[in-house]
C-alpha cells in the first residue's frame, strides 16, 4: 500500500479520514485512486482537490452516516450511488444496538477494503449480483446469538455464527474484530497467525476457487492440491479436529489448517499469495526492498524472502510474531506457482468468460 499526500503536503494513509496537519476531510476518491483532501461543493457534494482529478464527488453512506468508511462516490449530475465500491457488497452488517458493534463494524470494514484493494492489484473479476457475474459475491458481519462465556449476545435468531463461504456469501462473526478474543482463539487453534485481515483473504480464497477452478480447471488443480471429493469435506473435518495436522505438515502445507482439506489448502495458500502481494506492494512503494520485482512468481518468492528476514528480525526486537516463514517447501511453491497460473491467466479476455 502506498502512502498519499493531502493537498497541505502532509502524509495520508489509507485509513485517513482527516488530514491530521491541516484538518481537512479526507477520503478514498474513485476517479483518481487516491486518498485525498475533500473540499464542500455550494450546492452539496464534494471536490477531489488532486491537481490531476477535480471530480464531483459523494461520501459513502457508511462515510457520511455510520463513520465506518472512508470511501467517495463519482457525483453525476448531482447524483451519486449510496454505496461505495466496497460497502455495495454488504449483505449483513452488525447489529448496531450492542455496544462496540460499530467498532467491530469499522474494523472488519477497513480489512476488506485492503482486500480490495490486493484484488485489483491482481486484476481478479469480483461483482455483486447486480453484476451479471457467474458467482455473485457478498458478505454477511454477524454476532453469535447465544452467550459465548457472557461475552456476546444478539436479538437475532438463536444460533451460532461460523466465519465461512458458501457460493459467493462470505460471513465473518465480529468477535474476530475483538483483539483478545481472536488472540484466544489463536492461541486455542494453535495457529501461528490468526489476523482479520487473514480470515478476508482465506475466505476469498474459498470464491476463487469457485470462480477460477470449478467446472474449469479442476483437473490440474487436483494434481497439486489433492482430490477435493475424497474425503468429503464433513469427513476431512471431523477427522481434523480429532487428530488435528501431521507432524510433518510444513513439508508439504502452508499452514497446519490446510492440512484439513485440499479446499482449505487452496484458500490458506490463496491467502498467502495475497500476504506476499500486499507486503510486496507496500515495501516496494516504501523503498523496503530493492530486488528486482518483474512480476514472476520466483522474483515475487525473492523479494518477499528479502522483505520476511527484515520484518521478522524487527518483531523478534519487539518480541512480536513472525511475518513470514523463512524457508518454503517445494510442494508449497508448487502450489504457489498454480495459483500464479490461474490468476494471471484471468486477464480481461478471460474474464469476459466469467459473467453470464
Amino acid at each position: 500500500m502506498q502512502t498519499f499526500s493531502c493537498r497541505c503536503g502532509n502524509p495520508l494513509f489509507y485509513e485517513n479520514t482527516h488530514c491530521l496537519t491541516c484538518q481537512s476531510e479526507v477520503g478514498w476518491c474513485p476517479a483518481c485512486s487516491n486518498i485525498v483532501a475533500i473540499e464542500p461543493l455550494d450546492n452539496g457534494g464534494y471536490r477531489c482537490t488532486h491537481p490531476d482529478c477535480d471530480t464531483a464527488l459523494m461520501k459513502c453512506h457508511n462515510y457520511a452516516v455510520e463513520n465506518v468508511c472512508n470511501r467517495m462516490v463519482v457525483m453525476a449530475h448531482g447524483q451519486a450511488d449510496a454505496l461505495c465500491d466496497c460497502c455495495r457488497y454488504n449483505e449483513v452488517i452488525p447489529d448496531l444496538n450492542i455496544e462496540g458493534h460499530r467498532e467491530r463494524w469499522a474494523a472488519l470494514e477497513a480489512a476488506k477494503r485492503r482486500l480490495f484493494h490486493t484484488l485489483d492489484l491482481l486484476k481478479l473479476p469480483h461483482g455483486t449480483k447486480d453484476d451479471a457475474i457467474n458467482v455473485p459475491l457478498s458478505f454477511s458481519f454477524m454476532a453469535d446469538a447465544l452467550p459465548d462465556q457472557g461475552l456476546w449476545r444478539s436479538t437475532a435468531k438463536q444460533e451460532k455464527v461460523y466465519t465461512g463461504h458458501a457460493s459467493g456469501h462470505i460471513t465473518i462473526n465480529v468477535k474476530e474484530a475483538d483483539d483478545v478474543e481472536r488472540e484466544r482463539l489463536r492461541v486455542d487453534m494453535n495457529e501461528s497467525h490468526r489476523t482479520l485481515i487473514g480470515h478476508f483473504r482465506h475466505e476469498i480464497g474459498h470464491y476463487y476457487w469457485d470462480v477460477l477452478v470449478k467446472d474449469r480447471d479442476e483437473e490440474a488443480c487436483r494434481a497439486v492440491f489433492g482430490n477435493h471429493h475424497r474425503p468429503s469435506y464433513a469427513e476431512a473435518l471431523e477427522r481434523y479436529y480429532q487428530q488435528g495436522a501431521p507432524s510433518d505438515w510444513p513439508n508439504r502445507f502452508i499452514s497446519a489448517y490446510a492440512t484439513m482439506h485440499p479446499w482449505e489448502d487452496f484458500a490458506e495458500t490463496f491467502a498467502y499469495y495475497l500476504d506476499m502481494v500486499a507486503v510486496l506492494d507496500t515495501a516496494l512503494h516504501m523503498g523496503i526492498t530493492h530486488v528486482e520485482y518483474d512480476g514472476s512468481l520466483d522474483s515475487m518468492l525473492i523479494a518477499f524472502h528479502q522483505v520476511g528476514l527484515a520484518v521478522n528480525e524487527l518483531n523478534r526486537d519487539m518480541g512480536l510474531l513472525d511475518l513470514a516463514p523463512g524457508v518454503l517447501a517445494p510442494a508449497v511453491r508448487e502450489k504457489l506457482a498454480y495459483l500464479h497460473h490461474i490468476i494471471q491467466a484471468a486477464s480481461p479476455l478471460e474474464r469476459d468468460s466469467l459473467t453470464s
